[in-house]
């Protein structure tokens, strides 16, 4: 009988463990994490206690963009820490320039040049993510004194508490980057993925009084729940392969080519990105309310709740499903790879109905990849309507699934090199 892949994932991390340098890799990632976690409930002077949550309506389903961003960073922000603006920064400034590499041919070319080429690329980001927190965190600490919510103001506390947010968001991004070059890879993931399930102690308890209050709801939810997170895990395993022939060559008295192999095309290429956007940008007048209006903003949670929300979040996440997508693979580029390399798709011919069959399979892919995403945001938002809280939304489950998937193949990978099994076999 074939065994479960729980015993072959529980394998291959004690495998893991048993390896000198593995288990080096593996103690430093979990040092850096648990630094993070640590810097979540260190609180930035200056500020009264428990006034950002407030401000900014986290938890209150409000709909602002800060409910995600206090989710991702542990309620971080909820306790107005060291790491309130958490990483969100980094993840905009890595988006911009994609949009910006696109979009400039020096940029493009930049790209192209190789390692030299993304250092200089990652130090331009590094630089903009700077810049984008303090942005923010000045945005912030504007919000916080016209809401009464400073122990003092002036000049001097704007310095204190726009730099501590600011350096706060830039220690995160040197751990995140620690963890990529010295501990088990993924670092700016694996500190969104340990920001979610920090609360998961948090949510397992709303569950549980949601359970003794009406038991029926509570086993919808944890039924709910466990169908969307199977649903999540098969969509971002499942692919459409393209098989791609390559013919052979005689050189001198050896034979080179003439092997099969395929190109994969994931159903959830864009990954969470797309919801990202849809969520900024439904989330920007709800923000820029909480930001600069001291009025009734009822209006906010009616709106988010609303069936006009849902459907404008379905379709949004669909079109930025597209736009990623066609930022990251260019079918021209892809049909001319495959033909200077000797190479053929059976039963197509090379140049454009080559490119012209990628396109099409890609699209087929993006729109079941699409939609599957949208349901996945969306769903929750339907069955919750307004009573439970954002962090079992579909945005939360797709960061965790993918990062643990992606963890565990990297892991899985270095166990391979040392002739070990893994479990996703």
């Amino acid at each position: 009988m074939e065994r479960s892949r729980w015993y072959k994932l529980i394998k291959t991390l004690l495998n893991a463990w048993r390896l000198p340098d593995l288990r080096k890799k593996l103690i430093f990632t979990l040092i850096m994490l648990i630094i993070f976690e640590l810097g979540t409930i260190v609180p930035v002077p200056g500020i009264i206690k428990g006034k950002l949550a407030e401000l900014m309506g986290i938890g209150s389903g409000s709909g602002t963009v800060f409910d995600l961003v206090n989710i991702i960073s542990g309620n971080a922000m909820k306790n107005a820490s060291i790491f309130a603006m958490s990483i969100t920064p980094y993840v905009n400034s890595s988006i911009i320039m994609q949009l910006l590499t696109v979009a400039i041919p020096s940029l493009e070319k930049l790209a192209k040049e190789g390692e030299e080429g993304r250092k200089i690329i990652a130090k331009w980001t590094r630089y903009g993510t700077v810049i984008l927190a303090f942005i923010q965190s000045a945005g912030l600490y504007v919000a916080l004194a016209n809401a009464n919510s400073l122990q003092n103001k002036g000049f001097l506390s704007f310095i204190i508490i726009s730099l501590t947010f600011t350096a706060g968001t830039a220690f995160l991004m040197w751990i995140g980057e620690q963890i990529t070059e010295k501990g088990i890879g993924n670092g700016i993931s694996l500190i969104i993925f340990a920001g979610i399930v920090s609360r998961g102690p948090e949510m397992l308890a709303q569950l549980w009084v949601t359970l003794k209050s009406n038991w029926m709801i509570g086993t919808f939810i944890v039924i709910a729940g466990l169908l969307i997170t199977a649903f999540v895990v098969t969509i971002n395993d499942a692919e459409r392969r393209i098989p791609v022939q390559y013919a052979k060559r005689v050189v001198g008295r050896k034979m080179y080519g003439g092997q099969s192999t395929h190109i994969p095309f994931k159903v959830s290429m864009a990954g969470v990105i797309p919801i990202i956007f849809a969520s900024s940008i439904l989330s920007f007048p709800a923000t820029i309310a909480k930001l600069f209006t001291s009025g009734d903003i009822k209006w906010i949670s009616n709106f988010m709740q609303s069936p006009i929300y849902s459907i404008l979040y379905f379709v949004l996440i669909i079109f930025f499903t597209f736009f990623y997508t066609a930022m990251l693979y260019n079918p021209i580029e892809m049909s001319n790879n495959i033909k200077s390399n000797g190479g053929f798709i059976p039963g197509i011919r090379p140049g454009k109905p080559t490119s012209d069959f990628i396109t099409k399979v890609m699209n087929k892919v993006t729109v079941i990849g699409s939609v599957a995403i949208a349901l996945v945001a969306v769903l929750p938002i339907l069955m919750s309507k307004g009573n439970m809280s954002i962090g079992f939304g579909g945005t939360s489950l797709l960061i965790l699934v993918g990062v643990a998937i992606e963890t565990y193949r990297q892991i899985e990978s270095q166990m391979l090199m040392r002739n070990y099994k893994g479990f996703l076999d």
